[in-house]
C-alpha cells in the first residue's frame, strides 16, 4: 500500500488531481522511469516530447517525497560549486566555470517555459534576498554581488545592507543582504503535480501505488512490481533518498537528512508588508541555514534546523518556533498551523550523482537540498543522454564521488558528524 501525503501545508492546499491508476499486468514503454517527483516527471515530458513512449512509475503519490514537502524556493545556489569547478575542470578545462554559471540559472527558464507552456498553477513569484547572518558574511555576499553584475546581470541583482536591508526583512538578524529578481519561490507540490499532470496530457503513463521490487538487467530490462512489470528499453532510477534499488553499485555516495518545515496560521496583511514588503524568499548565507518566504495566502513557511542523523524529527513546530520568533520578534507566539518533514539526498562533495549501473539503466540522484532547480536541469540532461547525447550527462557521471565505505548506518553518523564540524567552523568565522 501507498503511503498518502504528509499532513504539510503543500497537501492541504494542492489544486485537484485525480489519483492516477495502478499498474496491472505486463507492459511495454521506450522508457521506464522510477520515481514520481520533479526528476522523473521532467524526464519523461522531455522524452515524450521527443516522441518517445514513457512509464513512469511512483510507489506512493506523486510528490511524494522531497519534491512536494521543500521550502519552494527556486535559486541559483549550487551548494557543490566549489567542487564542480575542481572536478570538472579536468574533462572541460576553462569551459568549466562557464558551465556552472549557467548551470545556476538554467532550471529557472526551464520551469518558466513549462509553467507558461502547460498553464501550471503553483503560485511562481519573482523575488529573492540571500542574507548575512552576521557580519564576517558580508565580504561573501558582496562578492557574490560582483561576479553577478560582471556576468550580466546587473540589473537583476542589488547589495543592501543596514537600514535599507531592515526594509526589506524585518528582522535583527540580517546586517546586509544579496537581493536576486531572477530567483523564483512557488507551491512545490503544485508544480509537481502539474508536471504530472502535463506529462499525462502527452502521453506519458503514470502508475501511482507502484512500488518496484526489482529491476532485471539484460538487453530489455523489465521493471517489476507486485502487480505488474514494465519492459523498456531503457530504465532511470529517479527516487532520489526514497528508494533503495541497485544499492550494490550505488552505495555509500548518497545519504538522507531531514528537513523540517512549518507554516503559521494566516497572518495579517498589515504584518505582511512589516515583515517581507516585497515578497521576497529569504535564506541566510550559513552553511546550514534556515529559510523562509510567504505563501499565495499570507503564512510564513519556514524551514531550517537540518538534520543529519537520517532521523525525522519528533517536534517541528517546537524546534522552528523559536527560530521564527527571533528572526522575526513581531511574531512572538504565532501559531503553527502545519508542521512536516522530508528527507533530502545528501552527496558528500554535493555534486549531483549522475550515472548508469548497465548500459541501458541509469540513475539520477543527491540534489543536497538545493532539488527543485536541479532536479529540472538533470531531467534535461537525463533526457539527452538516453536520446543519445551524452556530452553533459559524462561530465556528471565522470565525477569522482566520496563513497563512505561502510552501512548505511554508520555512513550516517559520519556525515552528521562532518556537519557538526561544519557549523562549528560556521560559529567562529
Amino acid at each position: 500500500m501507498s503511503e498518502a501525503y504528509p499532513q504539510s501545508y503543500y497537501a492541504a492546499s494542492a489544486n485537484p488531481m485525480q489519483p492516477f491508476e495502478e499498474l496491472d499486468g505486463s507492459i511495454r514503454a521506450d522508457v521506464c522511469i522510477v520515481g514520481g517527483g520533479f526528476t522523473g516527471l521532467n524526464t519523461a515530458i522531455e522524452l515524450a516530447e521527443r516522441g518517445l513512449s514513457v512509464v513512469v512509475l511512483e510507489q506512493n503519490r506523486i510528490g511524494w517525497g522531497a519534491s512536494g514537502r521543500n521550502g519552494g524556493q527556486v535559486t541559483g545556489s549550487l551548494s557543490g560549486d566549489k567542487a564542480m569547478e575542481t572536478q570538472f575542470r579536468r574533462t572541460m578545462g576553462r569551459d568549466a566555470s562557464d558551465f556552472i554559471w549557467d548551470l545556476r540559472w538554467r532550471g529557472h527558464g526551464i520551469i518558466k517555459r513549462r509553467v507558461e507552456k502547460y498553464g501550471i498553477q503553483c503560485d511562481l513569484k519573482h523575488g529573492h534576498v540571500q542574507t548575512a547572518y552576521k557580519p564576517s558574511h558580508i565580504p561573501e555576499l558582496r562578492a557574490l554581488y560582483e561576479t553577478a553584475v560582471e556576468r550580466g546581470m546587473g540589473d537583476e541583482v542589488e547589495f543592501v545592507e543596514g537600514k535599507a536591508m531592515a526594509a526589506l526583512v524585518e528582522s535583527p538578524l540580517y546586517p546586509a543582504g544579496l537581493i536576486n529578481r531572477r530567483n523564483m519561490h512557488l507551491h512545490p507540490l503544485n508544480l509537481c503535480r502539474g508536471e504530472a499532470m502535463a506529462a499525462a496530457s502527452i502521453g506519458v503513463r503514470i502508475f501511482e501505488d507502484a512500488k518496484v521490487l526489482e529491476i532485471k538487467d539484460g538487453a530489455l530490462p523489465v521493471v517489476r512490481t507486485a502487480s505488474g512489470d514494465v519492459t523498456a528499453t531503457t530504465v532511470l532510477m529517479a527516487g532520489n533518498a526514497y528508494h533503495r534499488l541497485a544499492r550494490g553499485k550505488m552505495r555509500g555516495a548518497l545519504f538522507p537528512a531531514s528537513l523540517g518545515v512549518v507554516a503559521t496560521e494566516p497572518l495579517s496583511e498589515e504584518t505582511v508588508k512589516a515583515i517581507n514588503p516585497q515578497d521576497l524568499a529569504v535564506y541566510d548565507n550559513r552553511f546550514v541555514l534556515d529559510y523562509h518566504r510567504l505563501s499565495a495566502d499570507r503564512r510564513l513557511i519556514f524551514g531550517g534546523g537540518t538534520n543529519y542523523s537520517g532521523r525525522n524529527s519528533k517536534d517541528i513546530a517546537a524546534e522552528l518556533l523559536p527560530a521564527i520568533e527571533k528572526t522575526y520578534p513581531r511574531l512572538k507566539g504565532v501559531k503553527i498551523a502545519y508542521q512536516w518533514s522530508g528527507m533530502a539526498g545528501i552527496i558528500v562533495n554535493r555534486i549531483p550523482h549522475l550515472g548508469r549501473i548497465a548500459p541501458n539503466i541509469f540513475y539520477a540522484e543527491g540534489y543536497s537540498g538545493h532539488g527543485i532547480a536541479t532536479t529540472h536541469i538533470v531531467a534535461e540532461i537525463m533526457a539527452k543522454a538516453i536520446t543519445g547525447t551524452m556530452e553533459e550527462f559524462d561530465v556528471f557521471a565522470g565525477v569522482d564521488h566520496i563513497r563512505l565505505p561502510f552501512g548505511a548506518w554508520v555512513g550516517q553518523q559520519a556525515l552528521a558528524a562532518g556537519m557538526w564540524y561544519y557549523k562549528l567552523r560556521e560559529s567562529l568565522r
